[in-house]
């Protein structure tokens, strides 16, 4: 391999590399996010907040890296695509940090010992593995190329989408009952919903797999055609 070949490819892995790096860091600030929501650790929820400062600087760090290699080395096929896909990646993984920024936010916002309906705290802990554990895979499948594990994402988005309409449908329920229960059980509403946008974001990132193999970009699912519910 020629000298400059093998720097562009180690140049390329080294920015994948830290581009899925940056998903063990959403992994690692959601799990300590999702711990001071179910503790009411305020001081924990503004360590995730400073915290974020480490995710931004990576996705600062691949993006200025990849567009430097464009316009230095003008990759094409494969490795074009492989690039072009780690600019998408680094901007998912940036935006997953934010939503478990966002979670932590509102922490503070339920008050000391809040009200806790345990059913809603029960379907949002869910939501939580499901989106630890959709970040985990679309990791995984950008490191094996593997298109079947990226799609799989779509069935546990599923039930993280199922699970967020029934956090909003049980506060609804619960709308003539007590008022801080029910300010409570709105937060959660909030909550609910960046936990969606952290699996939505994990599946966008398998799309990129597949376009990484295949060539062509194609959504898992269709927003603007939803599935009945």
């Amino acid at each position: 391999m020629p000298e400059t070949r093998q720097a562009f490819a180690e140049e390329v892995g080294r920015l994948e590399t830290a581009a899925l790096g940056g998903l063990d860091l959403v992994i690692a600030t959601l799990g300590r996010a999702l711990e001071a929501l179910d503790t009411q650790d305020v001081e924990l929820a503004e360590l995730v907040i400073a915290d974020d400062d480490r995710i931004d600087g990576r996705y600062l760090e691949v993006h200025q890296g990849v567009l430097t290699l464009l316009a230095t080395q003008a990759p094409v096929a494969t490795d074009l695509r492989t690039v072009a896909a780690l600019l998408h990646v680094i901007k998912h993984v940036e935006r997953m940090g934010d939503q478990a920024v966002n979670i932590a936010k509102l922490i503070p916002l339920t008050g000391h010992d809040p009200p806790v309906d345990q059913e809603i705290l029960a379907a949002v802990d869910r939501m939580g593995e499901l989106a630890t554990s959709e970040a985990r895979q679309a990791k995984q499948a950008f490191e094996l190329r593997d298109v079947a594990l990226a799609e799989d994402l779509v069935r546990q988005d599923e039930e993280v989408n199922r699970l967020n309409r029934e956090v909003f449908q049980m506060t609804v329920r619960r709308g003539g009952e007590d008022c801080d229960r029910l300010e409570w059980a709105m937060t959660m509403v909030m909550v609910a919903r960046a936990l969606e946008r952290v699996g939505d974001n994990a599946v966008d990132i398998g799309e990129q797999v597949a376009f990484v193999v295949t060539g062509l970009f194609r959504e898992f699912s269709d927003a603007s055609h939803p599935k009945p519910i």
